[in-house]
């Protein structure tokens, strides 16, 4: 017995027209949905109908295409970004320039406890500076110079203790990653 209404198949048109609808090249909407592009193009190109998953993302995006702006990464503000993660969910984009003492946020996450700077939308550098201390262990560490020699590390800086370390602490599942 069905308990959904979800559809059992969506044609080749359905899924080009939904794409086309959301302004996506086929190419970005595989990075959307997380396949290959040339699935996309297989999807598209047939004359099958196409089942799996697929129908209900499809459904889900043409009734609330307002989601792909949800997803949507935005542009580099500045050379270095932070991805501050949860397991494998970006909570925050963190998005710095060091020279200027810039630092340009977009928080993922909906509940403040998972936001990088909690409810704070426009930190300042310092504010920067001191979440990347908090990613790391405290600089009054007993034994710090052992735990520095151990990552390789000539002095306490926290951003060289996360690019380390990821920023991962024991008693939680937030990391971060860096792209430069």
């Amino acid at each position: 017995m069905k308990r959904f209404i979800t559809p059992e198949y969506v044609m080749p048109a359905d899924i080009k027209r939904v794409r086309k609808q959301l302004g996506l090249t086929q190419k970005d909407f595989a990075k959307l949905l997380n396949c290959a592009k040339s699935t996309v193009e297989r999807w598209e190109g047939g004359n099958e109908p196409v089942s799996g998953p697929v129908t209900l993302l499809l459904h889900m995006l043409e009734r609330h295409p307002e989601y792909v702006n949800d997803v949507l990464l935005p542009e580099k503000a500045y050379s270095l970004r932070l991805w501050y993660m949860h397991e494998q969910t970006v909570c925050t984009i963190i998005d710095v320039d060091e020279i200027r003492r810039a630092v340009r946020i977009v928080n993922y996450a909906q509940h403040p406890m998972f936001c990088a700077f909690g409810v704070e939308e426009n930190p300042a550098y310092d504010r920067y500076m001191e979440f990347l201390e908090s990613r790391c262990f405290p600089r009054s560490r007993d034994k710090m110079k052992l735990a520095l020699k151990e990552l390789d590390i000539p002095f306490y800086d926290p951003f060289l203790i996360i690019e380390k370390t990821e920023g991962r602490m024991a008693e939680d599942h937030f990391w971060i990653r860096i792209e430069r």
